[in-house]
């Protein structure tokens, strides 16, 4: 069993071993989600859920993918508050997608009539599935990795 360094706390279970056959429908799941969007877009939904989720390793793994995928330091550094960053460092679609992302990981609120308009506005129906598909498959990994207490800097 691996321990996290910085808490003490011990991961609590290898899910891939565990249950393969689950895992294995989630990587699917995640690899149909992102089909068709771009995937510096994905990383930036991805990143600002597990931030909100609080999953240290989705983050972790998911700036690194950023970062793979050209997203500068400027705009990751900026993510937490996007809406406050200056004109130009995020365009209006991705607005649109990371408030739709943040009104999904906040499920209790529920997603407004304006933030799912501002979303269509910028994506095609079929894009717009897909960035629901998206997000909501985001919101699962940081769920799982949170309760499993897998740890950050093992992908």
């Amino acid at each position: 069993m691996t321990t996290n360094e910085t808490t003490g706390s011990p991961a609590r279970l290898d899910y891939a071993r565990t249950v393969p056959k689950v895992f294995r429908a989630m990587i699917a799941l995640d690899a149909a989600a992102r089909e068709g969007l771009d995937p510096a877009l994905v990383e930036l939904v991805q990143m600002r859920t597990s931030q909100l989720n609080k999953c240290a390793y989705c983050l972790d793994m998911h700036t690194k993918d950023a970062r793979k995928a050209g997203e500068s330091d400027e705009r990751i550094y900026l993510l937490p508050v996007w809406p406050e960053a200056p004109a130009g460092v995020y365009g209006e679609r991705e607005r649109a997608a990371l408030a739709l992302a943040e009104a999904i990981a906040r499920v209790g609120d529920g997603v407004t009539d304006a933030v799912y308009a501002r979303a269509a506005e910028h994506f095609a129906e079929a894009e717009l599935g897909q960035l629901i598909s998206v997000c909501f498959t985001v919101n699962a990994w940081n769920r799982l990795n949170v309760a499993t207490r897998n740890l950050p800097g093992a992908a």
